[in-house]
């Protein structure tokens, strides 16, 4: 290395410092909306070509993403307060005698019920919790700012789409086949999760809004909460199912409430979440969107589980991206340093 490539080399690490220092706060929006539009790449070229226009095209795409996350996130926030804030004290005291005569008999647990869940002990709490939530439009303003963020950064990279795909190749340091084939690989796994995702929470939301409608219950809130809670590993359609079962207790009776814990668990949670929705993945890579990538679907559907658990919401962009990466630099390092070909 010569001394101007040397001076060059240092100019550039100092760049990159000084916007780090800048753009940190950003970092994490920045990266989301790269993979959101490296995922709708297909979309938005085809809606270019046909509308003929690059700035319809980034418009169209980006109202596409508010209507998926922002519409519904608003609705909830704006619906689900309501319904919350109507919780009254008579209604929590008849959920916690649900809740003992079911553990009544079950030894250490029901100890721990008859000395917290009284309504007398949470009672001077009641008043503050329905101020918290009557203002929880003002708690997730910083979630909001981070979603706006997101959609504007996505409306830049999309409209610049092709530069920037370009631009990300020449950085990364392998030959342009390579770099190619990395960029490829990442833009397809995302676009199968991106769908898949999309496809599997509109899925499991319209099977508990249709089912949740049946008792009363707002059917369009219900399906788009349980919609997003799906998303959470482990235990997201809990965090909907049971709340509205043990309500469902107090207002209808017992039949009811396993009625609806029944069917969230056995035709929601084990059949849908656990077997249709890998199912789904795989329809979508090769039948809907017919890409060819080499990462299983299987891998996929851990890796959305393992990012939501590490980075929260974002988290099911950022897990399959990461792992598709490594996949890809795995398979060229092999095949540079050992000449094998995975």
């Amino acid at each position: 290395m010569d001394k101007r490539s040397f001076f060059v080399l240092i100019l550039f690490t100092l760049s990159l410092w000084g916007a780090y220092s800048i753009y940190a706060p950003f970092i994490l929006s920045m990266v989301v909306a790269v993979l959101l539009a490296m995922a709708t790449t297909n979309l938005t070229q085809y809606l270019a070509r046909t509308l003929r226009s690059r700035k319809l095209a980034t418009i169209v795409m980006v109202i596409f993403l508010i209507l998926i996350i922002l519409a519904p996130l608003i609705y909830i926030a704006t619906n689900g307060v309501e319904y919350i804030s109507h919780l009254d004290k008579d209604t929590i005291s008849r959920v916690f005698l649900k809740i003992k005569s079911l553990t009544n008999h079950i030894p250490y647990i029901n100890h721990w019920v008859d000395e917290y869940l009284q309504v007398d002990k949470i009672s001077p709490y009641l008043k503050e919790i329905t101020l918290y939530v009557t203002k929880m439009g003002s708690k997730g303003i910083g979630f909001l700012k981070n979603i706006t963020l997101v959609i504007t950064f996505y409306a830049v990279v999309v409209y610049y789409q092709e530069r920037f795909l370009i631009l990300l190749e020449a950085l990364i340091p392998a030959p342009p086949k390579e770099s190619h084939e990395m960029v490829d690989e990442v833009a397809s796994t995302m676009e199968v999760v991106i769908y898949s995702i999309i496809m599997t929470a509109l899925f499991e939301g319209l099977l508990f809004g249709i089912f949740i409608s049946y008792f009363g219950f707002d059917g369009l809130l219900f399906g788009a909460i349980y919609g997003f809670a799906s998303l959470v590993p482990v235990v997201g359609g809990a965090l909907v199912w049971v709340p509205s079962a043990l309500y469902a207790w107090t207002k209808f009776g017992g039949n009811t409430a396993f009625l609806i814990a029944g069917y969230s668990i056995i035709v929601i949670s084990v059949i849908a979440d656990t077997f249709v929705k890998p199912i789904f993945i795989k329809m979508i890579k090769e039948q809907l969107l017919h890409v060819k990538i080499r990462v299983n679907e299987l891998v996929i559907f851990f890796s959305i589980i393992a990012g939501m658990s590490s980075y929260g919401f974002w988290g099911m962009i950022l897990g399959p991206a990461i792992t598709a990466f490594l996949f890809a630099s795995t398979r060229i390092y092999l095949s540079y340093s050992n000449g094998i070909d995975l």
